[in-house]
């Protein structure tokens, strides 16, 4: 298993960061950043084993420190939106930046994914990995407590990207962190993923209201456009006279997972027929947000010059539920102090 490092350009206030690449026997890349701890790149093969990036993003470090799309992002604090903005801990009510309307998202205007990391490298013969941590300082993004937060992420030689999340800090805080990666199983430079064919392992969803807020409610998605139980494309039904589609511009909505124990469940499955190239997404978290890129504008270059446009990705942000730590009902993502979070969350690639 082989490790590179080399540099990714300067960030603006003069800090150099580093891109590291693993690269594993049969050929898959993954490359992430210690800017943000942003994945950059994966090379995964088709069925005539030609290799593609198929994830969106930019070519320096540049394009990161922008990122409005969150690109590959490491997302936390708390990925996802907290309605109104506040959330109670320990007994007192802390506001938030409201950077999405009246409502926090991803944590704000500089979520994990614009901090440098520190690094540590480990090459373990089937597998190596890439592992960034930090310290995020009290109150920082507005919520309490010095918190440790660290991200490995491991390429195996069965070519599963194993993402493991740890945390913890020394005052009651939410910990809900995810990976914003736009996925295009075509290559990141191909288009929309309209016609790519997805499973959503999950038998109800959260709906919201017009601000993308959970209403609290528990919805069965039989009947709906919202079912994904079997291989559907994307495109069959995204723009379909159904009010929670009409209200996010497509898919951007939380599905309750269908999860028993505390292991790695099924969530998800990707699929573009063309290239043969599949995913599997595994995670023991009990939601999952599907976003299908409706709020990308076409006015960025990204990657080799790519103007990604909208729905040109499609992201599986495996979490808990949006604004659970307001909603009682909703699986808590709410951390005394003291108290471990840890999580993991793989990507599978494959041929079907």
């Amino acid at each position: 298993m082989a490790i590179t490092k080399e540099s990714f350009g300067t960030t603006a206030d003069g800090v150099r960061v580093f891109l590291y690449t693993i690269r594993n026997g049969n050929g898959m890349e993954v490359s992430v950043t210690d800017y943000g701890a942003n994945i950059v790149k994966i090379l995964a093969p088709d069925r005539f084993g030609r290799f593609a990036d198929v994830v969106l993003g930019y070519d320096t470090v540049a394009g990161y420190e922008k990122n409005t799309p969150g690109y590959g992002s490491f997302i936390g604090r708390h990925a996802n939106r907290i309605g109104g903005a506040s959330v109670v801990l320990d007994g007192r009510r802390y506001e938030l930046e409201k950077n999405d309307g009246a409502n926090n998202l991803h944590s704000g205007s500089r979520g994990f994914n614009k901090f440098v990391y520190q690094t540590v490298l480990a090459d373990n013969g089937d597998s190596g990995s890439v592992e960034f941590s930090r310290v995020s300082p009290d109150m920082e993004q507005g919520l309490p407590g010095n918190m440790d937060v660290a991200v490995r992420y491991t390429l195996t030689e069965n070519n599963e990207l194993i993402l493991e999340y740890s945390a913890a800090a020394d005052k009651e805080t939410v910990i809900n962190l995810t990976n914003h990666s736009y996925f295009n199983l075509a290559g990141h430079a191909s288009g929309d993923i309209l016609g790519h064919k997805v499973i959503v392992h999950a038998d109800s969803f959260t709906p919201t209201s017009d601000d993308l807020i959970p209403t609290g409610e528990i919805r069965d998605v039989t009947g709906t456009p919202m079912d994904f139980r079997e291989f559907k494309e994307v495109g069959k039904e995204i723009d379909a006279d159904y009010i929670p589609l009409r209200q996010a511009g497509g898919y951007d909505h939380n599905y309750c997972l269908n999860k028993t124990g505390d292991g790695l469940i099924p969530a998800a499955e990707l699929w573009e027929e063309e290239s043969g190239r599949y995913m599997q997404v595994y995670t023991d978290l009990p939601g999952m947000q599907l976003y299908t890129g409706n709020f990308i504008k076409g006015d960025e270059t990204g990657k080799d010059g790519c103007c990604y446009q909208r729905r040109g990705g499609i992201c599986f942000e495996t979490q808990y539920y949006p604004n659970a730590c307001n909603i009682p009902a909703f699986p808590s993502d709410i951390f005394k102090a003291g108290e471990n979070y840890h999580s993991v969350t793989v990507y599978k690639f494959g041929i079907r």
